[in-house]
């Protein structure tokens, strides 16, 4: 066999592979029971085939599929409980199931869209890895389903993000539409946080852009931190604090130390307080000694109190001990009044015994 033989041959067996690990993804999962199963290939127009079978549904029923996932541990088996699996019903139409036991995140998630008199009420992300009691209820599973198509297709729903009586529906969907692996998924969320958007909507897609997408949605949280909008420059800065790509701490240091709004560099420094470092003590002291705003003094010294009590504690005692600003002083006080650490304790009974 020449090298140009083995070549194709080893290329065809890979696309192999991939098609076969595709098939295996798209097959209704092992875990879902006491569902009546209804499949169906829709390898285009996933929205006309979608509609079509909401609008035929009177009685409650499920559609669903699987798409491939963004890398990460974003399992979910939706209950929020160990000893309890996915019950699409509530338990009075179900067996239960159980979570399974899986070492590393799913590579798919399953969407599924609840239907009732013609309109979708519900979607929900469930992971594939989960034991899924469907309630006795019909559940079209969709098989070939284009990710593009069907990111276009959340997207419909998470527009309503905003709307009190959709409000949950268009959740659902954004979480949805964030996990998919498909860049296009990137492309909505960037869409959908850009100005001109509501806030509350370009909030959440911010949170997903920093949670979900890796590097390239932490270069697009990034982006917004020049937004004219200072309320949603705060909203920015839990979007930061959850990121894991490196420079995400100096980022909210640059907020803590250089935002024109005093809210921002408040919020800032409140998520600085979650985080230990070098970094993050430096600039909660240097808002404490430097901010001109009395407010951000106050929610630096806050922050003080939140860092691990072995960081915290003692800088709140030494503020307290001699800091110029009185209100400064006081605030640590207060703080380490709530922090039930002995050293504080301790600080307290010397202070009395003056």
């Amino acid at each position: 066999m020449n090298r140009k033989t083995s070549t194709v041959l080893a290329t065809a067996v890979g696309a192999g592979l991939l098609a076969a690990a595709t098939l295996a993804a798209q097959r209704i999962p092992a875990g879902l029971t006491n569902a009546d199963l209804q499949q169906r290939a829709v390898p285009s127009g996933l929205e006309q085939v979608f509609n079509g079978l909401v609008a035929t549904r009177q009685a409650p029923g499920w559609i669903a599929w699987s798409v491939g996932a963004v890398p990460g541990d974003h399992r979910s088996c939706g209950s929020g409980r160990d000893d309890v699996g996915v019950r699409l019903e509530p338990a009075r139409h179900g067996t239960g199931a159980r979570p399974r036991v899986a070492l590393e995140g799913p590579s798919q998630i399953l969407v599924f869209f609840r239907a009732e008199q013609g309109r979708v009420q519900k979607v929900r992300v469930i992971s594939p890895d989960c034991d899924i009691d469907a309630g006795g209820l019909p559940v079209h599973w969709l098989t070939d389903v284009d990710p593009k198509e069907s990111v276009s297709l959340l997207a419909s729903f998470a527009r309503d993000f905003t709307h009190a009586p959709h409000r949950a529906l268009g959740d659902g969907a954004l979480t949805a539409l964030a996990l998919h692996r498909d860049a296009s998924a990137l492309g909505a969320l960037r869409r959908f946080a850009a100005a001109g958007q509501p806030r509350e909507l370009r909030k959440q897609a911010a949170f997903w852009l920093a949670a979900a997408r890796g590097r390239e949605g932490f270069e697009a949280v990034q982006a917004l931190l020049h937004d004219s909008d200072p309320a949603f420059r705060a909203e920015l800065t839990f979007p930061v604090f959850v990121s894991k790509e490196p420079g995400a701490v100096d980022v909210l240091v640059r907020m803590a130390r250089g935002d024109e709004s005093a809210k921002v560099r408040r919020q800032a420094l409140f998520w600085l307080g979650q985080k230990a470092g070098a970094k993050a003590v430096a600039t909660i002291e240097g808002a404490i000694e430097n901010d001109p705003d009395p407010e951000v003094k106050k929610r630096a010294v806050f922050a003080l109190s939140q860092m691990p009590k072995d960081e915290g504690v003692p800088r709140l005692m030494e503020i307290a001990r001699s800091h110029r600003n009185l209100e400064v002083r006081r605030q640590a006080m207060f703080w380490l009044g709530q922090s039930n650490d002995p050293h504080a304790l301790a600080f307290f009974e010397e202070i009395l015994k003056r």
